[in-house]
């Protein structure tokens, strides 16, 4: 089964467990793993911003995938998130494996 890591951020850490919970209660992750206190410096409707933001990387399934990234659009406090999914080319099998069996239907 082909994995993905999702990349996305958030505007606050509460709002990153809160999404990261839901993401794994329902199976669509194996884990979300949360890194506060990211500075994201961008243009946003014309305008230079600096923000402080959290980042989170989920461990799923290419299958998941679609439907995770509804949920989050679902829970997240921005009109337009950063969720983006990498492929995931290699890596240790069983731990691999586990991501698969984490997340299966």
């Amino acid at each position: 089964m082909p994995i993905r890591f999702i990349y996305m951020t958030a505007s606050s850490l509460e709002e990153a467990k809160r999404i990261g919970r839901e993401l794994v209660s329902a199976h669509l992750a194996a884990c979300v793993n949360i890194l506060p206190q990211m500075q994201s410096i961008y243009v946003w409707e014309g305008q230079l911003q600096e923000d402080a933001e959290v980042v989170m990387i989920a461990k799923t399934t290419a299958d998941r995938t679609t439907e995770l990234i509804a949920k989050v659009k679902s829970l997240h406090s921005y009109s337009v998130p950063c969720i983006v999914s990498l492929a995931v080319e290699d890596g240790h099998p069983p731990f691999l494996d586990w991501i698969s069996r984490s997340v299966e239907r």
